[in-house]
């Protein structure tokens, strides 16, 4: 009286660790990426607020020195894009990110960031 065994052969595991292994090694090279654009958009929402009544050349001044700290090199002041929409400041930060995978492959992110809420 043997019942069939149930569970998981040896090919579906390994279909299943090869599965993860992918997908942690992919998100393992779009983490920081993602981890930047963070501290991207948290300097410009900061700056927006602190420094309301600044000039842009001061603007993207505290934003390179933010961008020290935070260590964040996609985009320096420079980049940003600063205007005035009604009385509020509008801070725009808009840049592309290339990521290397493997051999010839790799991946294109465009990332945005603005103040505007």
């Amino acid at each position: 009286m043997r019942r069939r065994q149930l569970g998981i052969g040896l090919g579906g595991l390994l279909v299943a660790a090869f599965i993860l292994i992918i997908v942690a090694l992919l998100g393992m090279k779009l983490a920081p990426s993602y981890i930047e654009f963070f501290a991207v958009k948290k300097a410009v929402n900061a700056l927006a607020s602190e420094r309301a009544g600044a000039s842009p050349a001061e603007i993207r001044r505290s934003f390179d020195q933010r961008a020290t700290v935070d260590d964040i090199t996609s985009i320096k002041g420079a980049d940003l894009e600063i205007t005035k929409d009604g009385g509020t400041l509008v801070i725009t930060a808009a840049y592309r990110k290339e990521i290397p995978l493997f051999a010839n492959v790799g991946v294109y992110i465009d990332f945005a960031a603005t103040s505007k809420q």
